[in-house]
């Protein structure tokens, strides 16, 4: 009898053991999928397509491309460009994945992983404005604009030349007052303005021919502060895509 309960002990603590080891790999296996963020309003890097009601663009394919060459599987949810990083940092979602650039400020508060793309600012003016544009202290003592949330909103407001600094919920709202001469000038991201003016969505609007970026920096996927397993997932898998021109491929689909 005693060597039954003995036995039956011994088998229990390995049971546990077991289990207990099962357990701690659980806690330590990489998420099968992320919950990501990304805007309505940034075509062709993202958009709501009112056909599907689906989030898609250029940066929706390729977090679904790095998802896949990653081994993971991804939720695109509709996010307000300017609470991308408080949803991220408050884990409402895991990653952000949209035509958001690199910047000293905001690696203080997230990290990005290494680049998909890169850009700078446009400047678009009323498309029978006539004057040449070179940087933004051709437009001094005028009013201008850009969209809440982004560093063109930054760049204008720290300038300290101008009559005003408005800022809009979208680029749409922003080349609407332009197109109205409500505003003289206005900053945005330059593939996604020229993307719409061919498209002909802006209308009565132009790119500034001539106009130089200064503010030129890479788009990245975004992730939490600290979170070097997701990053390293997500790294591993872009040069994944970079390697075998699936990349590539995304930003030829979309003109950019």
């Amino acid at each position: 009898m005693r060597f039954l309960i003995h036995r039956l002990r011994h088998l229990m603590s390995g049971l546990l053991a077991a289990a207990a080891v099962t357990a701690a790999c659980a806690q330590g296996a990489a998420p099968a999928s992320y919950n990501v963020g990304a805007t309505a309003t940034g075509i062709p890097f993202t958009f709501l397509d009112i056909k599907t009601n689906t989030i898609q663009g250029m940066m929706v394919d390729t977090v679904q491309a790095v998802a896949k060459a990653g081994g993971f599987t991804v939720n695109v949810q509709q996010t307000v460009f300017s609470a991308l990083i408080p949803s991220l940092t408050a884990s409402k979602i895991d990653i952000v994945s949209a035509a958001m650039l690199k910047t000293p400020a905001r690696q203080q508060v997230v990290d990005f992983s290494d680049p998909v793309y890169s850009y700078g600012e446009g400047l678009i003016v009323k498309a029978d404005d006539g004057r040449a544009y070179a940087s933004l202290d051709d437009l001094k003592g005028e009013v201008v604009g850009a969209q809440v949330g982004t560093v063109f909103l930054d760049m204008l407001q720290k300038k300290g030349i101008f009559k005003e600094v408005r800022s809009y919920d979208s680029v749409a709202d922003l080349t609407r007052d332009l197109a109205l001469g409500r505003i003289k000038a206005g900053l945005a991201d330059q593939p996604i303005l020229a993307y719409q003016i061919r498209q002909n969505t802006f209308q009565g609007v132009k790119l500034a021919e001539g106009y130089k970026p200064s503010n030129v920096g890479d788009v990245c996927l975004v992730v939490r502060k600290g979170d070097a397993e997701t990053l390293q997932r997500l790294n591993k898998a872009i040069a994944a895509v970079k390697a075998d021109g699936t990349l590539a491929q995304i930003t030829k689909k979309w003109g950019i």
